[in-house]
């Protein structure tokens, strides 16, 4: 794991999205899991050296930050949504995942299983432990139920998949305008760094990058609804080349830039 403060822990490598810990005084605070059980465990057992795990907080319900719970001690918060969205999980959406995600991974372990939430809000929850402060909210924008984890005594912020860095931003269950709304609430915020849910630990001069890159996205297909495409044309022909120019078009980066036009074209046409 990857150091970035003398509490704070990033693991990137191992768990595709950032999985983070941050010590306090009193045990550990994990902040998403990883998706492949076989390096779930392998995370789980790098943090346990750090101490005892109190807490598990997920920022978002998608199967890459929720799907290594079970692995973990303490008790799991989320948003409410969230909770809903994982129990709603199987075993095959995880095989599904992974094939797209992960194909070499081993198969899924007896002693997996989808962990739900102990702990869920709607609006916000303050948890204190061993001297740390741990600022919990509802930014929605990537999903309804993304979570904000501000933990001032470190000058840090986690936001999920609210921020990515150095990857094209999954927008299918997005809601866009909400998202803009939430990075201008990030931008107020007296933080040093910025874990994002993919990619380095930024500052926060990112939120305004972020916000170009949802607002570009939205223009994109806007311009392709003004010019009369219907869907399967906005589809094929916005490609996002101009935000993403060194992004590779692979075949699952392709069929991304498809779901992202397709929910971006749904919610803008009936705006």
């Amino acid at each position: 794991m990857q150091k970035i403060t003398d509490n704070v822990y990033v693991e990137s490598k191992l768990s595709m999205c950032n999985c983070s810990a941050v010590v306090t005084k009193d045990g550990v605070v994990v902040i998403d899991t990883p998706i492949i059980p076989a390096n779930a465990k392998k995370v789980a057992a790098e943090i346990a050296k750090l101490g005892p795990v109190r807490y598990v907080i997920n920022t978002e319900p998608h199967g890459d930050h929720i799907s290594g719970n079970c692995y973990f001690g303490g008790k799991v918060v989320t948003h409410e949504g969230t909770r809903d969205a994982i129990l709603a999980s199987k075993v095959e959406d995880l095989k599904n995942m992974l094939k797209m995600m992960a194909p070499d991974s081993p198969s899924i372990p007896d002693d997996f299983s989808y962990r739900p939430s102990d702990i869920t809000f709607t609006e916000g929850l303050t948890i204190y432990l061993g001297g740390h402060t741990f600022k919990l909210k509802n930014m929605p924008g990537h999903t309804p139920y993304q979570l904000m984890v501000y933990v001032p005594e470190e000058r840090i912020v986690f936001t999920g998949d609210n921020v990515v860095v150095g990857n094209m931003p999954f927008l299918s269950p997005s809601i866009p305008s909400q998202w803009l709304k939430s990075l201008k609430e990030y931008e107020k915020l007296d933080v040093d760094r910025v874990v994002p849910g993919h990619g380095p630990v930024t500052d926060k001069s990112y939120f305004k990058q972020m916000y170009k890159i949802v607002k570009g996205c939205m223009d994109a297909v806007r311009a392709a609804i003004a010019k009369g495409m219907s869907l399967a044309e906005a589809q094929e022909k916005v490609t996002f080349a101009e935000i993403f120019p060194n992004i590779p078009r692979d075949e699952r980066t392709v069929m991304v830039i498809r779901m992202n036009v397709g929910r971006l074209y749904d919610i803008l046409k009936k705006s």
